[in-house]
């Protein structure tokens, strides 16, 4: 087995890379899957090991393992979604125009709410944040920032500055997404980069302590985004 880099241990690398193959179909559902001693021996690893792996596939909703009954693939609405590792191969391997509006739908429930929060609990060092994000957002646009990393900057310093622990729960799941959904949105607008000034329409109304502002700029975002994504569904 390849080497996945300081910080991962055997038993990690294995469920990522059985998961990773789940996710991307090289098995099938009611095509057998095989046992925990023809990993171990597949993987050249123990036996040990490879239960550990097998705990972790199963807590990530990709299999279900019972005595007597052996290793059996989930069906993907079985699939734990806001797993960051289960949503990564998804998204990796197969980002479906479906899944993204899903995903887009998701944000529209929840961002002008988190949006609204931070106008509301608006601290000193939260607005600091988003402040910094948006100002890589505009060195982005002149080429000085990376454009996607100082996005997704920006969305989940919202997130952390809404104050609600569920919301700031969701910002690594969030993260993960939006290096696909951001750059699929782009490409659809045909634009390398998000808009600094869209982004300057959020956060002037939370610095400013309004929450339905806020909300509202949000939600046109999110709306823009929705549109485009239900457009190009339609279009296939």
């Amino acid at each position: 087995m390849r080497n996945t880099g300081a910080g991962h241990n055997l038993t990690h690398q294995v469920t990522h890379e059985l998961g990773a193959a789940i996710v991307q179909g090289k098995y099938k559902i009611g095509g057998g899957f095989p046992t925990e001693a023809q990993l171990s021996e597949q993987f050249s690893i123990s036996r040990s090991v490879m239960r550990e792996a097998v705990k972790m596939l199963t807590a990530k909703g990709l299999i279900s393992s019972r005595p007597r009954q052996g290793i059996r693939l989930q069906p993907s609405r079985d699939w734990n979604m806001f797993d960051a590792d289960v949503l990564s191969w998804t998204l990796s391997s197969r980002p479906s125009i479906a899944l993204l509006k899903e995903f887009t739908q998701l944000r529209y429930a929840i961002e002008p709410e988190a949006v609204a929060l931070a106008a509301k609990n608006s601290s000193i060092e939260a607005n600091e944040a988003i402040a910094a994000a948006l100002e890589r957002m505009r060195q982005a646009e002149m080429g000085a920032d990376d454009p996607l990393e100082s996005d997704i900057a920006f969305h989940t310093s919202i997130l952390l500055a809404s104050e609600n622990r569920f919301f700031i729960q969701l910002s690594d799941f969030i993260e993960t997404a939006l290096r696909v959904s951001i750059s699929y949105s782009n490409r659809l607008k045909q634009v390398s980069f998000a808009s600094y000034t869209d982004h300057k329409r959020i956060s002037d109304p939370i610095l400013a302590g309004d929450p339905a502002a806020a909300s509202a700029a949000m939600q046109l975002l999110l709306q823009e985004a929705l549109t485009l994504i239900e457009g190009s569904e339609n279009s296939e």
